[in-house]
């Protein structure tokens, strides 16, 4: 499956387009307390900790984004857009979302001529 940012595949013509498919994953309030208990963590402004747990939900909205594009028969997604949001009334967790257009591309031998 690819998975871009970009409007297109290079040399990937869009067959169909498939629509709108989106992925989100919330990181609950316990990532937080730990990250508190981490501060020893934070070298240079930077928390390995908080990174790595930002890191596995980006992951997780991705899985979820990719995984809904295969249901509608789709082989790559496109004008992927990545977005983090704070939630809860303290502001407790957080979620990452992703979201772009799910295609059906044109075969490459047939793309290319």
């Amino acid at each position: 499956m690819i998975v871009t940012t970009t409007s297109h595949v290079e040399g990937r013509p869009v067959a169909r387009y498939c629509g709108i498919v989106t992925g989100e994953a919330i990181i609950g309030a316990n990532v937080f307390v730990d990250f508190l208990a981490k501060v020893r963590d934070v070298i240079g402004g930077r928390s390995g900790a908080y990174e790595g747990a930002l890191r596995r939900a980006r992951e997780e909205a991705l899985r979820d984004l990719v995984a809904e594009a295969e249901e509608a028969g789709a082989d790559a997604v496109i004008g992927v857009d990545l977005d983090y949001e704070v939630m809860g009334e303290t502001g407790s967790m957080l979620m990452v979302s992703a979201s772009g257009t799910a295609v059906k591309l044109v075969e490459a031998a047939r793309a290319g001529g």
